[in-house]
């Protein structure tokens, strides 16, 4: 049984945390346009992944209990909204977590965790 040592690096731990939340959710949105035929837009937001769109383009083949585990769209390591971007300014949509401030920029631990440049 093998532990990582993050438990010194909390910071750390929060952004690849972060990270895999918006791996996650991607997978979550690319279901979505193979059932519905687009992404949600910026207004329907990355709710529409739990709840099917009232507004905008409606999703035709919305899956029934929605496209996240646990029926709710998770908040960011640091207890914010992610925000959802569509058509985003780096591809389909942008996806981004604002660290540790909540706000846009930042450096360290209030660096922005982007969907673009995750690998």
């Amino acid at each position: 049984f093998i532990v990582p040592k993050i438990m010194g690096r909390p910071e750390e731990a929060r952004r690849m945390k972060a990270r895999v939340q918006i791996e996650s959710i991607e997978t979550a949105l690319k279901l979505y346009k193979l059932d519905n035929g687009s992404y949600p837009t910026t207004e329907q937001g990355i709710q529409a992944l739990v709840e099917a769109p009232s507004a905008g383009e409606l999703a035709k083949h919305w899956r029934q209990g929605g496209y996240l585990e646990k029926g709710k769209v998770p908040k960011d390591p640091w207890d914010n909204e992610f925000i959802y971007i569509s058509p985003g300014v780096h591809g389909d949509f942008d996806l981004i977590s604002y660290g540790a401030d909540g706000e846009e920029g930042g450096e360290d631990k209030n660096a922005d965790v982007q969907s673009w440049e995750i690998e």
